[in-house]
């Protein structure tokens, strides 16, 4: 009887045994998990605890481009225009010259003769 009572104990802690070394080894895998967790909070944390400054500089940045943008575009659209008007003044000049007949369609050749002695 004792026997068996001795061999129902050495089982028993057996199996207590084979658990506790399971939740020793689940131990250590929670404790690396939990390491390779804070290591990324603290990696993001450093990152995204400036993304706030670093948007509104940006947004600034972007503000201060589109005014300038405005001033070129305002720039770019004097020239065109100044470009449309000598066009128009060179279309009026074609015109002007062609009725009077100076025009390059009806330029009269001057020659001028040598006379050699």
């Amino acid at each position: 009887m004792v026997t068996i009572v001795v061999i129902i104990n050495t089982f028993i802690s057996l199996i207590l045994l084979y658990i506790a070394r399971r939740v020793w080894q689940l131990k250590q895998r929670l404790a690396k998990i939990t390491n390779s967790l804070t290591a990324a909070e603290r990696f993001t944390h450093a990152i995204l605890d400036k993304a706030p400054e670093n948007i509104s500089r940006r947004q600034q940045n972007i503000h201060n481009l589109r005014q300038g943008n405005q001033s070129i575009q305002v720039q770019i659209q004097q020239v065109r225009q100044i470009f449309s008007l000598l066009l128009v003044g060179q279309q009026i000049q074609r015109r002007y010259f062609v009725k009077l007949g100076l025009g390059t369609k009806y330029k009269k050749k001057i020659v001028v003769k040598s006379t050699e002695i």
